[in-house]
């Protein structure tokens, strides 16, 4: 039997609740997940992507289903590499499905094996995003809260 291996990928600039509940809940869908942390060349980073992926390796250490890469190159490719046949997503609302709608069909022209899996996200933290969180610690706030990890 072929493992069913899904690729989570994102900029995870941060990693929070909601990218977390994600990886928690397709876990009863997949039987590994590979999280991969990739770089956007149009997006600034906050949090330093080797810092992201420690922590991430430290919250699912004792998970060896989980495993975290980083990568610069395209999500389709990355997928094939890592033997992943799925690609897993969170949706919070209409926008993201839009946006992550033109997304896999552009990754299922790549990579034909391809599909991608949609979760929606949990109601109590579908107002979490990366952005609002970058913007929250810019201006001092604690974001630890929103985050399954503790940012010093």
């Amino acid at each position: 039997m072929n493992k069913k291996i899904a690729l989570f990928p994102g900029t995870f600039d941060p990693f929070t609740l909601g990218h977390h509940d994600i990886v928690i809940r397709g876990l009863k869908i997949f039987d590994e997940i590979c999280i991969a942390i990739g770089n956007n060349p149009k997006k600034h980073r906050y949090f330093e992507v080797e810092m992201i992926k420690n922590k991430i390796n430290d919250l699912y250490s004792d998970n060896e289903r989980i495993s975290v890469i980083s990568y610069n190159k395209l999500t389709a490719e990355i997928a094939k590499e890592n033997k992943a046949n799925y690609i897993l997503r969170g949706l919070r609302n209409t926008t993201d499905f839009e946006f992550e709608n033109s997304i896999s069909q552009i990754n299922r022209d790549l990579n034909t094996n391809l599909e991608t899996v949609f979760l929606i996200t949990s109601p109590n933290l579908a107002p979490i995003s990366s952005t609002i969180i970058r913007d929250v610690i810019s201006y001092g706030g604690d974001i630890n809260k929103y985050l399954p990890y503790k940012i010093d």
